[in-house]
């Protein structure tokens, strides 16, 4: 059973931060510009105010007690790209190896989507890395459809996630 719920502990979104992002980029980029983004963008004093911001939602997903992942969602000024005051952003739906396929990944996918209803927005958009075939897919088969690109930086090393977007209605 997954047992989804608000983070609230700094050092454990931290943890599963650096652990499920270096699990899925580590092998396609250079360390140094892995870990100068690690120390930036989960830097204990960046996750704090993320957490703090009104306009961003967190979720953990929790395997028989065990953390497996977590969400990430934006609405507002928090959304990472200006897409409208209808739109909520999935910024981030990350789960640990070791729990992929268990269906964590749709667990935080449907959280994200009760947000969505909560909040009456009407658009779900989120970026996803060009060659993160996994995710791209689990995408398009909930109904997102590619509607751009833009530029990410892992260090100093410039790369394309794609746009992908769908209309929400309840």
């Amino acid at each position: 059973m997954i047992e989804i719920s608000k983070v609230t502990d700094v050092e454990a979104l931290r943890h599963i931060s650096i652990q499920t992002f270096t699990e899925t980029f580590a092998r396609h980029n250079t360390e140094e510009h892995l870990n100068a983004y690690l120390e930036k963008a989960y830097a204990p004093e960046q996750l704090q105010h993320e957490l703090a911001h009104p306009d961003s939602y967190f979720y953990f997903a929790h395997v028989k007690g065990e953390l497996a992942g977590y969400l990430k969602v934006n609405v507002r000024d928090a959304q990472s790209e200006p897409m409208g005051e209808d739109a909520i952003e999935i910024e981030r739906i990350y789960v640990l190896e070791a729990f992929q396929g268990q269906g964590v990944g749709k667990a935080l996918f449907t959280q994200a989507t009760e947000l969505t209803k909560e909040l009456h927005k009407r658009k779900m958009w989120l970026g996803v890395w060009e060659h993160n075939e996994r995710a791209i897919q689990f995408y398009r088969r909930n109904g997102f459809g590619q509607t751009g690109v833009h530029t990410f930086f892992m260090g100093e090393d410039a790369q394309n996630d794609l746009i992908f977007m769908r209309p929400f209605t309840d």
